[in-house]
């Protein structure tokens, strides 16, 4: 465990900018080689309309129908971020909970609305398991992914449903979700989990880190108080027309090809970093999302020299519960991961 106050802002984009432009990027979680063409024009089409102001219900029902649900149930968010920024400010919540180690966003933006958060944190032993009871019952908003940043660990929707109970708000981020093949452990869609709110993020999969958009799935009620803390117009043309894209025929069969892509390359890097076990390097297995997480000695300095060596990984020590031994790893196609090994192999060795 780290033995000063994680930071909670630092996310992976800072290892790639300014003198991190020049390096291969393992740090960010954002599908390589994306958006593609057809998306890029799509949305290219979309600035004709930019004198007018956003329009987002068709967006809206676009979603709505993806998931098939009823319009009053969909929220469009400028990316996953805001739509956490709206939850701490919009919900009468006394006891938040954050299950560590996660995505950092949801309690930076807790504690920015003034909230004492509690942690659970899940332990390297258990491989970062969820355990529902290590939830304290009087919780009445209780934060987890699935799969989970950074850990890629893909949690059963049974042991998510066993968090909720009429007076909590279970908030379940899918952000990664579309990368895992039939989005298998989905709640997505799901009407029967009293207080459950999930929240999809469209930047991942498609490369839209730079347009902002995502969204809030839950009962209306929920999705009214949230609407009622935006600003006006929170999400521009493009990216409403992007979002529209996204959850078209077209568009959820690319994502599917490229969720069993992605796994294959998954299963290539882990099987290449098995290599370093005698280093003590360890992979928290089974990774399911477009990431893995790794435990090695002397991570901090093998990051230094992976920087030397033109490689850009994520640092675990901001994630509570994890320390400076933990490195995240996204996952890259088999060429540059090729490359990512040999150059790992160098750091280790310089560590050593």
């Amino acid at each position: 465990m780290p033995t000063e106050a994680p930071d909670l802002r630092h996310h992976g984009d800072a290892e790639v900018r300014d003198d991190g432009s020049r390096l291969v990027d393992l740090a960010v979680n954002v599908r390589a080689d994306t958006p593609p063409a057809w998306l890029r024009e799509h949305v290219a089409a979309s600035l004709g309309s930019l004198a007018a102001y956003p329009d987002g219900r068709a967006a809206r029902a676009a979603v709505a129908a993806r998931h098939g649900l009823p319009v009053d149930r969909v929220l469009l968010t400028a990316g996953a971020a805001e739509a956490f920024v709206l939850l701490a400010r919009a919900l009468k919540v006394r006891q938040p909970v954050v299950v560590h180690p996660q995505f950092t966003e949801p309690e930076a933006a807790l504690r920015d609305a003034g909230h004492t958060v509690d942690r659970v944190l899940l332990r390297a032993e258990d491989g970062f398991r969820l355990d529902p009871s290590a939830v304290p019952e009087e919780a009445d908003l209780v934060v987890v992914g699935n799969p989970t940043n950074p850990t890629s660990v893909l949690h059963p929707a049974a042991s998510l449903v066993e968090l909720a109970r009429p007076g909590r708000t279970l908030v379940v981020d899918e952000a990664f979700m579309d990368a895992v093949p039939g989005e298998r452990e989905a709640l997505a869609g799901r009407t029967d989990v009293p207080g459950l709110v999930v929240l999809r993020s469209l930047t991942k999969t498609w490369g839209l880190a730079g347009l902002r958009i995502g969204y809030v799935l839950a009962d209306p009620q929920t999705v009214a108080a949230l609407e009622t803390a935006q600003p006006l117009w929170p999400v521009s043309t493009p990216a409403l027309a992007a979002a529209e894209a996204c959850v078209s025929p077209r568009a959820l069969a690319e994502a599917a090809h490229a969720a069993h892509r992605v796994a294959a390359d998954r299963a290539h890097l882990v099987a290449g970093l098995a290599e370093f076990a005698p280093a003590g390097l360890r992979v928290v297995a089974p990774a399911e999302g477009p990431f893995v997480l790794v435990r090695l000695p002397g991570a901090t300095a093998v990051r230094r020299h992976l920087r030397e060596l033109g490689f850009a990984v994520r640092r675990g020590d901001t994630f509570p519960g994890l320390g400076e031994e933990w490195l995240r790893l996204a996952v890259r196609d088999r060429e540059t991961t090729g490359r990512f090994l040999r150059a790992l192999g160098q750091a280790v060795d310089r560590a050593a």
